[in-house]
């Protein structure tokens, strides 16, 4: 009886230990992707973004429209000229075709990566205010409130948005 008196008061002790320690760490939480969406900085980016994208998808039209064209023009032909003229035009077709897949690729490439430029030092930037912010509060953990399943805690969102201006 004894013991079990003990350990029902070492029972106690440690769950009070525990809370205590759980009331001690400060968590928040914030959304990074409202910010970001909504961030001036953020959607004069994506508007470069658009207009480059737009820029390479008219080429690419392009493109595509006189290889299209001109194959046209060859199967009309073909019959009428002679078979090294056809091997010509068919070498001259695929060289088209590769430099069109070639620059679809270069353009997705170059789309990734501008974007990248663009993007990390936005991103930076909220970064560092989320760390501004959560050390002013008093916060040990900041988590992405895009990827929280429960979000009980305290949103600084509004904060972080108040410190970058917007």
């Amino acid at each position: 009886m004894k013991q079990i008196k003990t350990l029902l008061i070492a029972a106690i002790l440690i769950l009070g230990a525990s809370q205590n320690i759980n009331a001690q760490t400060k968590v928040a939480h914030v959304d990074v992707s409202e910010i970001m969406g909504k961030m001036p900085a953020m959607l004069d980016a994506q508007k470069q973004l658009e207009k480059l994208s737009g820029t390479y998808d008219a080429d690419y039209k392009k493109m595509v429209e006189e290889y299209q064209a001109k194959l046209k023009k060859y199967e009309a032909e073909s019959a009428t000229v002679t078979e090294a003229i056809n091997q010509e035009r068919s070498k001259e077709v695929q060289d088209m075709q590769k430099r069109i897949v070639d620059f679809r690729d270069n353009a997705q490439k170059e789309l990734q990566t501008k974007e990248s430029e663009i993007v990390k030092p936005i991103m930076e930037k909220v970064r560092a205010s989320i760390q501004k912010v959560g050390k002013a509060k008093g916060f040990q953990y900041v988590l992405d409130g895009s990827t929280l399943l429960l979000a009980d805690g305290t949103n600084i969102t509004v904060d972080v948005k108040k410190d970058l201006g917007f």
